[in-house]
């Protein structure tokens, strides 16, 4: 039986809202099929803790800031305008990831994350994928990226990107699948009432 383990999720303003909110249902009603305990701890975190004004204004209330948080052992960075055009710039957002990547079990990004991931120099020599439409950017702003087109979710190992906004819902699926077991994911898919055929 495996353990519970942390789920970490980055918010940052403007984040796009499926992108962290899709993981976030995913992994918070996973439950292990003998006892029904939860198999997952699912918090989110940002740079200083404060209210975050997500994509078309939702407003999120982090539970810890970076200063606060505690070990995860899964860490999801969520793409959106944030991340593409704002936290890409933020030297201390991308220090923190590089800093976590050394210290969780998986690295994850949901669409345009995959830019923060790249930005901290983690993708370099591996491949990944983004949003369809922001593909052409990741090749081109960071050549030692082999980035994959057409594609849910790319798995690296200890890093996976995923494409945009409700495959980071398939990429936790997988997740599910990799650390616990496929009927654990399937059910936990069919609670949501998410087809998937493939993860």
């Amino acid at each position: 039986m495996s353990l519970k383990r942390n789920v970490g999720i980055l918010l940052f303003n403007e984040v796009e809202v499926l992108d962290f909110a899709g993981p976030f249902e995913v992994f918070s009603i996973t439950e292990f099929s003998e006892t029904r305990e939860k198999a997952f701890n699912v918090k989110t975190v940002s740079q200083h803790g404060g209210l975050i004004k997500s994509r078309n204004g939702l407003m999120v209330k982090p539970d810890f800031s970076f200063e606060t948080a505690p070990l995860f052992d899964i860490l999801i960075v969520p793409g959106g305008y944030g991340a593409e055009k704002i936290e890409i710039h933020n030297s201390e957002v991308i220090k923190w990831i590089q800093e976590q990547s050394t210290k969780v079990e998986l690295l994850t990004s949901v669409c345009t994350g995959a830019f923060l991931l790249a930005k901290a120099g983690l993708l370099d020599g591996r491949s990944a994928t983004t949003h369809w439409m922001d593909i052409n950017r990741l090749e081109t702003e960071f050549p030692n990226i082999k980035v994959l087109r057409n594609t849910r979710y790319v798995d690296e190992g200890n890093i996976i990107t995923s494409g945009g906004i409700s495959s980071g819902i398939h990429m936790s699926f997988h997740v599910i699948r990799r650390l616990i077991s496929e009927e654990i994911a399937l059910n936990t898919a069919k609670r949501m009432e998410y087809e998937i055929t493939n993860i």
